[in-house]
């Protein structure tokens, strides 16, 4: 009973933090006990300190994101590889730019600790699986680069767009954006 309670405090918690700490702004432990309505003291007691609780809510986030490009490798599956590496990155870059990984990976988490995190995820959830994606169409011979240097391009446009102005300045997601690049770096930038 006392377990069920701690794990749903836990998760309200959670809740809390991940709406607060993801969202704009600098948000402080006093931030969200107040928005919780509990004592720090509580919350310290579910969470040792900040890092701990923001690991925590980026690794619910990272869940959510696995499970996302998870989700659009298995509704690819038998279609062209073209659109199977299309659907898995802009699943991808769309979960990346709802949280901030991309900032939080560069230096907006202001935490090396939570940045070397947040990179590792990145590495494990998207990028094993691109390159791994990248791998496959190399023995299809469906590439015309090697996988190594398509992944380096992807990570980086990826990373740039998430980090970029550029979405608000033409007035799209960066997901648009991510679209465009993908079809760029499948399908060339020349049109005959």
């Amino acid at each position: 009973m006392e377990t069920e309670t701690v794990s749903a405090v836990s998760e309200l918690i959670l809740d809390a933090a991940g709406r607060m700490f993801l969202g704009p702004g600098r948000v402080s432990m006093d931030d969200l006990a107040r928005e919780l309505r509990m004592s720090k003291k509580t919350i310290y007691r579910h969470f040792p300190d900040r890092q701990a609780l923001l690991t925590a809510v980026l690794d619910r986030q990272f869940g959510t994101i696995e499970r996302t490009v998870v989700d659009a490798l298995a509704a690819a599956e038998g279609r062209p590889f073209g659109e199977r590496v299309q659907r898995f990155l802009l699943a991808a870059g769309a979960e990346m730019a709802r949280i901030g990984a991309a900032q939080l990976a560069t230096g907006r988490g202001g935490d090396p600790d939570v940045r070397r995190h947040v990179e590792e995820r990145i590495d494990a959830v998207i990028y094993r699986r691109l390159d791994a994606l990248f791998q496959e169409g190399q023995r299809q011979q469906v590439l015309s680069a090697s996988p190594e240097l398509l992944g380096e391009i992807v990570r980086g446009a990826v990373e740039r767009l998430l980090n970029s102005r550029l979405p608000g300045e033409m007035n799209c997601s960066a997901a648009d954006l991510l679209r465009a690049t993908v079809d760029t770096v499948l399908y060339g930038a020349i049109r005959e």
